[in-house]
């Protein structure tokens, strides 16, 4: 089962190894510590959206906006490496505990959101 998380913050039991689908690595926070902080265990940046595209989500005003990023994010999320990591994540799911996240706040404004949904077509099994 896949947990979507926000990086940093504290591990649920049977959580798994944790994935950071984000374009860089935290700030000011050595390697060795990654994972002992709960940012991630490993860095899967090849799922985080394009710098520009990232700079298009942060600066979302509305709805219009995010769903202009959303479109684009999935659009990004079709080239045959992409999809077929999506596609090893879903069935993963299916055997073994693990999760992906970002370091937003909101969720619902997050690239993680979408990560969901992608996930979730392809037959993911997802924590509530």
């Amino acid at each position: 089962m896949i947990r979507v998380v926000r990086l940093g913050t504290a591990r649920a039991a049977s959580e798994g190894p944790r994935l950071g689908t984000v374009r860089r690595p935290p700030r000011g926070v050595p390697k060795a510590e990654f994972a002992r902080q709960n940012w991630y265990d490993l860095w899967l940046p090849d799922l985080a959206p394009s710098e520009a595209l990232l700079k298009l989500g942060q600066r979302a005003q509305d709805e219009k906006d995010w769903s202009h990023f959303a479109r684009q994010y999935r659009k990004e999320m079709t080239s045959p490496g992409k999809a077929r990591l999506l596609d090893l994540l879903a069935l993963l799911s299916q055997t073994t505990n693990f999760s992906v996240g970002c370091y937003c706040e909101d969720e619902s404004r997050c690239h993680r959101s979408v990560l969901r949904k992608l996930l979730a077509e392809r037959g993911a099994l997802l924590a509530a």
